[in-house]
């Protein structure tokens, strides 16, 4: 099982409104790289919800429950999504901040390219946010 971070703005798509539907399609990704972890994701793997430009944090995670397929959104044809479902909130919200102050996160895909909506995650990366978030 892979672990991935996937971000939105929560005035868009919340990570409240994921538990409220219960399941959701991840869409509108625009971005080579992100598309391609999007493909490479798999049905179970999990993935940290993260809150970006309101609330900077990491706040759930959820799981992916249906693998790449072609995004309707996008005219062209190139782009695909993935469906997700929450799994659980964190019990606190783990900061932009205080993941940038944690030397074990330092080397984070999300820090390195930081505009992508979709970045993988070591273990070793996971294990150190869900410490941070329920610990």
């Amino acid at each position: 099982m892979a672990h991935w971070l996937m971000k939105s703005e929560p005035f868009k798509y919340s990570w409240d409104d994921l538990v409220r539907d219960g399941r959701t399609f991840w869409n509108g990704v625009r971005n080579n790289q992100a598309a391609l972890y999007l493909k490479a994701m798999a049905v179970g793997d999990e993935v940290i919800f993260y809150h970006s430009n309101e609330g900077l944090a990491a706040i759930g995670i959820m799981q992916v429950v249906q693998t790449a397929y072609p995004d309707p959104s996008d005219e062209k044809g190139r782009f695909v999504m993935v469906d997700v479902a929450p799994l659980r909130p964190l019990a606190r919200p783990v900061t932009l901040a205080e993941m940038k102050a944690e030397p074990r996160l330092e080397g984070m895909k999300m820090f390195q390219q930081f505009r992508l909506s979709v970045v993988p995650l070591t273990d070793a990366e996971w294990d150190v946010i869900l410490e941070m978030g329920e610990g």
